[in-house]
């Protein structure tokens, strides 16, 4: 295993399950020795703390609903009062929601876009100006593969996976002499607690990842973890995900549309 974290300090967002969870569980083992662990449950936040920090290694749990505004500007402030600089930056809060557009809540779709979007881009405006003082950071933004097309009933939680992509791409070119890496992790479906969210409750459609194309989040996050250390700019996990994903990319998306006008009555039978 690397060592190539040892000694360092490491935040993460989305702590409380699923992705976030395995990052602060792998960097502890990875040999940080300060972990600072955010998420909207402090429940599950102290639990990890309780499963992790030790001697070596130190474990601040700062409860927060990213979603809103004036939580992110608590939050940094927090960090900064525990004396807290990040030398990894770990972007995993998020969350989506499937179903038609019209049909969605639109206090769920502003949330998303503030956790996706808002709060991802000023954590990571407050941690670069440190990394690059030290010439020394890592970011890694939880982008999706859902971000690499136009998804139907995925609309805005697509959108905002396309915005998490590029910045990370556009970030990775401005810091590319300082010492900071940047890292667009694209994930296909992972089995995590993120269908059971995206799902609307009164929705038809109820997404769960596929088995065949599934990866492992242990294996999402080791690979990650590897692939940052390595300074790689964006990383596909699963080869079944990767080949099909950047086929589409690179098709021309007016080719692409003809496929999707087919498979389009399946979103609104009603009008095929």
């Amino acid at each position: 295993m690397s060592d190539h974290f040892a000694g360092m300090t490491a935040l993460v967002t989305g702590a409380s399950a699923g992705l976030g969870e395995e990052f602060a569980r792998q960097l502890a083992a990875r040999g940080v020795t300060r972990l600072a662990l955010v998420a909207r449950r402090a429940d599950r936040l102290e639990a990890l703390r309780a499963e992790l920090a030790g001697p070596a290694l130190r474990v601040d749990c700062f409860p927060a609903d990213l979603a809103h505004e004036d939580a992110v500007t608590h939050l940094m402030s927090d960090l900064e009062a525990a004396g807290f600089a990040p030398d990894i930056l770990i972007n995993n809060a998020g969350f989506g929601d499937v179903g038609n557009f019209e049909d969605a809540e639109p206090a769920k779709l502003e949330s998303m876009l503030a956790v996706n979007v808002v709060a991802l881009t000023r954590l990571s405006r407050w941690a670069v100006p440190g990394m690059v003082e030290r010439h020394r950071g890592w970011i890694c933004n939880v982008g999706s593969s859902a971000g690499m097309l136009p998804l139907p009933q995925f609309a805005v939680y697509a959108a905002t996976k396309a915005y998490v992509n590029s910045f990370s791409e556009a970030l990775r070119l401005e810091l590319r002499a300082t010492g900071v890496k940047v890292l667009a992790l694209c994930p296909g479906p992972v089995e995590t607690e993120f269908g059971q969210v995206a799902s609307r409750p009164d929705g038809k459609r109820k997404f769960s990842a596929p088995a065949a194309l599934a990866v492992s989040k242990e294996d999402v996050v080791s690979q990650t973890l590897d692939a940052m250390a390595a300074g790689s700019a964006r990383l596909i996990p699963g080869l079944a995900v990767r080949f099909p994903i950047l086929l589409a990319e690179s098709t021309p998306r007016w080719l692409m549309r003809p496929f999707f006008n087919l498979v389009s009555s399946r979103f609104r039978p009603e009008s095929a």
